[in-house]
């Protein structure tokens, strides 16, 4: 899916001003524990599965849905890893639209579908094990990519 008829009204106010945007991602990992990554028809760099909340949703649901639009699968979001914002969050589209996501990142389960890459919304989709991870376009802490929860473990600063 597109941009929302929401945030197409709001740039049609602002422009490529910077927004704040509520988003979600999900490191969806396979029965082998590989996670999954996508890439966009016009990006080179590989990014989690991922998207923006949209008015109405819950974090979950928008996780559900993205998945669903981006992958063909219908994933499970089982618990949150973190909550990311900030400058290193901030993102410059080829349009010149310009986001500061506050992402809600999700561990996913698969439940069930069928993987279909060059889709509307993705050209690759690939699964990779956690030591061998593509380079991504956001930036993320590596810690969430591990399957190990002590290493989860943090503190906020």
């Amino acid at each position: 899916m597109s941009m929302s008829d929401y945030y197409k009204n709001l740039r049609e106010k602002i422009g490529n001003e910077l927004i704040f945007m509520p988003g979600v991602a999900g490191v969806i990992r396979n029965e082998q524990g590989e996670i999954l990554f996508g890439r966009k028809h016009i990006e080179t760099n590989w990014g989690l599965i991922a998207g923006a909340i949209e008015l109405g949703e819950t974090p979950a649901q928008a996780m559900v849905r993205e998945a669903w639009e981006e992958t063909g699968l219908v994933i499970e979001p089982e618990r949150i890893i973190g909550v990311y914002g900030g400058e290193e969050q901030r993102f410059t589209y080829s349009n010149g639209h310009q986001v500061e996501y506050l992402t809600i990142v999700f561990e996913c389960s698969i439940k069930s579908g069928q993987l279909t890459p060059d889709n509307e919304e993705m050209k690759d989709l690939q699964f990779f094990p956690e030591q061998g991870l593509p380079p991504i376009a956001n930036k993320y802490p590596d810690y969430i990519f591990s399957s190990n929860q002590e290493e989860r473990a943090h503190f906020i600063k």
